[in-house]
């Protein structure tokens, strides 16, 4: 079965904060999601990320060398805040179930089919 990578992108500026009562329901929210699609066995594995902060973003030079530089590869408002990767049939399906993460309420869901290597 194809898989697709749901990558959560949000606004924190926009987001409720975790500790008020929207916070706390959109936890809960992610709770039943993930929960629903374990049950259908469309659950892969899927994480919330640490922030933009905390990142850090590796480029090889001409010559080879690693340089890094603390936080994302590009300013913007909206960062990478955590993904799930899911089993389904098709792209129809893996978009109906990006549109049920709470996020996508506040920010944006980008739906990428995984690549099938040969003898991966």
């Amino acid at each position: 079965m194809p898989q697709y990578m749901l990558l959560i992108y949000i606004d924190p500026a926009s987001s409720p904060a975790p500790d008020s009562p929207e916070g706390r329901q959109v936890s809960a929210d992610y709770g039943t999601f993930t929960e629903d699609i374990r049950d259908r066995g469309m659950f892969v594995s899927g994480a919330p990320l640490q922030t933009t902060e905390s990142a850090t973003t590796v480029r090889v030079n001409g010559t080879g060398d690693a340089m890094l530089s603390d936080g994302p590869f590009a300013e913007t408002k909206e960062w990478l805040a955590g993904y799930y990767l899911i089993d389904c049939p098709d792209l129809d399906t893996a978009t109906e179930q990006a549109a049920r993460i709470p996020a996508a309420r506040h920010g944006a869901i980008e739906v990428r089919p995984v690549m099938e290597l040969e003898g991966a």
